[in-house]
């Protein structure tokens, strides 16, 4: 948090751009990989199975992390300042946000900090999504590299 910014929040412009990624994309993702999970059942090839499960695992990161940005963009001010309030209890001093992790957080006057309006599930579920997706799509380049001469 900049000292002359205490009350600093999420670019709005950068907010907006990535629900519109998040929105186009996460439905490409899940058709793309409904539709290759299809055809692997049809041919029963593990890579083509892991690379589908790859790009599902991707889908619901993404799509996961636009619903955290969703809260962001719904909430404005007055939301924001109850929400704090109703946290810390405090009087406000500023304002703490992140994009990794998707947070909000408040600055009460003791240092004490909150988190507000994304939920707090969002954050432990991005990790473990995340976490599998890098997996799976490593083992899905292994596999595939492997069947290719």
């Amino acid at each position: 948090m900049p000292a002359d910014q205490p009350f600093v929040r999420h670019e709005g412009t950068v907010v907006l751009l990535m629900l519109l990624f998040g929105f186009l994309t996460t439905p490409v993702l899940i058709l793309y990989g409904v539709r290759g999970l299809l055809r692997a059942r049809q041919a029963v090839s593990r890579a083509a199975i892991l690379v589908a499960g790859s790009v599902l695992a991707w889908a619901m990161t993404i799509g996961l992390y636009t619903w955290g940005l969703l809260h962001l963009f719904i909430a404005d001010d007055y939301t924001e300042a109850r929400a704090c309030d109703a946290a810390l209890g405090k009087s406000l001093v500023g304002y703490d946000p992140s994009f990794v992790p998707l947070r909000f957080d408040c600055i009460g006057s003791d240092g004490h900090t909150a988190s507000v309006v994304v939920p707090s599930y969002i954050n432990p579920v991005l990790a473990v999504l995340v976490v599998c997706a890098v997996t799976l799509t490593a083992f899905a380049i292994v596999r595939t590299k492997e069947r290719t001469p």
